[in-house]
């Protein structure tokens, strides 16, 4: 019949658990704002809205993952940067609808917690969180032996923002006339690590540490790189201008995120060239032999950010980014949509 068996010996260690929570602790607390009540480890996180400085508010919520960007970290056996991405994904989604992210909070599931990787996976949550201005107000870490392999990780992450209800930028106001400002990426961000991981190492047969072709970086190295987060340079754009409409490009790319925010009499007219193209989708483009087409729906092609607003404000508001650091350029403008015409065209 055997001996008594314990928690632990069906592979989940409680104590191993409250120990991550102590090495995380330090972390955390350096991104709370002054609204975040108590500390770490309660039931659930406590955040008191300041009555005085809302007039009509609404909350935004957003959620995402980092998808197969994980099985990057694990070959280069380095997740102090993921958890950028992670933040990322969803504190730019919040503030396309003009909101300022308020907290955040991030899931991480294991068949084991390694402290030190866990630790750095909380390295770079907070590093995001800093960078956005949210504040990481709880999170979950679950051991789930015999549901994922040794070394295997997921990783979820869950954003609260805010925005005056006459401050909603939401794409009604988009007009034809309007421009269209694009924000470079970092590079390929957190979405088509699929595609891009199976023309590097599958077709290609690369590690993770081997150079390519017109990358200055190793390849594991370049889709390593973490995403862009926009946040406070479009918050700093929204106090003094008006923003039409903002499209975070992530999965799906150009094709499917700008129609998101176009009203149907609309489409978006992108301008080839008018960017740089940078050097990963190049790469990808040659080995993987993948049509325009196809690279334009899948990856940001070197725009993480758009921004449309009226032709008169663009000059200044390309002022404005460059002086934030931004690297901004005038992409496109919204034309007439003409029957049986796609929202975005390309040219």
């Amino acid at each position: 019949m055997g001996g008594n068996i314990s928690y632990r010996d069906s592979g989940v260690d409680i104590d191993k658990g409250n120990r991550f929570v102590d090495v995380i602790k330090p972390l955390v607390k350096t991104t709370f704002r002054k609204e975040v009540m108590g500390g770490l480890g309660g039931f659930g996180g406590l955040f008191h809205l300041d009555k005085v400085k809302y007039r009509d508010p609404i909350l935004v919520a957003s959620t995402d993952g980092v998808g197969t960007k994980l099985n990057v970290a694990r070959m280069m056996n380095r997740y102090n940067t993921i958890g950028i991405d992670l933040v990322a994904m969803s504190v730019n989604d919040v503030i396309v609808q003009g909101a300022e992210p308020l907290f955040f909070l991030d899931y991480i599931a294991a068949g084991s917690i390694d402290i030190e990787t866990g630790r750095q996976l909380i390295e770079g949550v907070v590093k995001g969180c800093r960078d956005a201005g949210c504040a990481l107000l709880g999170g979950e870490t679950a051991e789930m032996p015999g549901f994922y392999g040794a070394g295997d990780y997921e990783l979820v992450g869950f954003c609260v923002g805010i925005v005056e209800a006459d401050r909603l930028i939401d794409g009604s106001r988009v007009g034809i006339g309007d421009k269209i400002i694009g924000l470079a990426s970092s590079g390929i961000h957190s979405n088509g690590l699929s595609l891009a991981r199976k023309v590097f190492f599958d077709r290609c047969g690369l590690q993770a540490n081997d150079p390519v072709e017109g990358l200055l970086l190793p390849v594991g190295e370049e889709l390593l790189t973490p995403t862009r987060i926009y946040v406070k340079s479009i918050l700093n754009l929204v106090k003094n201008f008006s923003l039409k409409g903002l499209v975070h490009i992530t999965g799906g790319g150009f094709t499917d995120n700008i129609p998101r925010i176009l009203p149907e009499r609309c489409s978006a007219l992108i301008h080839r060239g008018s960017w740089p193209e940078l050097p990963v989708f190049q790469a990808i483009r040659k080995q993987g032999r993948i049509d325009d087409a196809e690279m334009f729906r899948v990856f940001n092609m070197g725009i993480g950010m758009m921004i449309i607003v009226d032709g008169e404000s663009v000059p200044e508001i390309l002022e404005r980014l460059a002086a934030l650091g931004e690297k901004a350029f005038l992409i496109g403008s919204i034309e007439k949509r003409q029957p049986g015409a796609p929202p975005v065209v390309i040219a």
